[in-house]
């Protein structure tokens, strides 16, 4: 498990700290193998105002593991389509949720991708910008598109 805690000396402070300023965290699960990729969704998400629970899976078959504990309270997916194991549409065809919004966040700019992942029920298809701040923006938008909020300082696990 990784921990990142900005401003906060444990998850449990973070968590506990966050609750006396704002509402529950947001709980985003990222499915991104990329560590770059991850990395900046980590530094953007921690330069936004809200609170927020990161958990990360490297690959679709641990994302799937993930969605399938009952512990796992996810607001918000943001799953990458190239993946290892389980690809990003495998993911969607075994996955299916009314209550939380997937949104996948590619590389691929193919419009058969974009066709099938919305087909096998993603909320919105998202490709990844190549420039840094085009990057930042795409981020926060998702989040505050899906989850009515901008996120900030937070708890990821992996």
């Amino acid at each position: 498990m990784v921990t990142f805690t900005p401003g906060f000396e444990t998850s449990d402070d973070a968590v506990g700290q966050t609750s006396k300023m704002q509402p529950e965290p947001v709980h985003i699960l990222l499915v991104e193998d990329y560590a770059g990729d991850t990395l900046l969704v980590q530094q953007v998400l921690a330069t936004c105002p809200v609170a927020y629970k990161l958990h990360i899976a490297r690959d679709g078959e641990q994302a799937l593991q993930m969605l399938a504990d009952p512990n796992l309270k996810a607001d918000l997916i943001i799953l990458d389509l190239n993946l290892p194991r389980i690809t990003g549409l495998g993911v969607l065809e075994r996955y299916h949720s009314k209550d939380i919004p997937i949104v996948v966040f590619s590389g691929s700019s193919l419009e058969t991708d974009r066709e099938f992942a919305l087909a096998l029920g993603a909320t919105e298809y998202v490709q990844k910008p190549i420039d840094l701040t085009a990057f930042t923006d795409a981020v926060c938008e998702i989040v505050v598109k899906w989850v009515g909020r901008k996120p900030s300082g937070a708890v990821v696990s992996a």
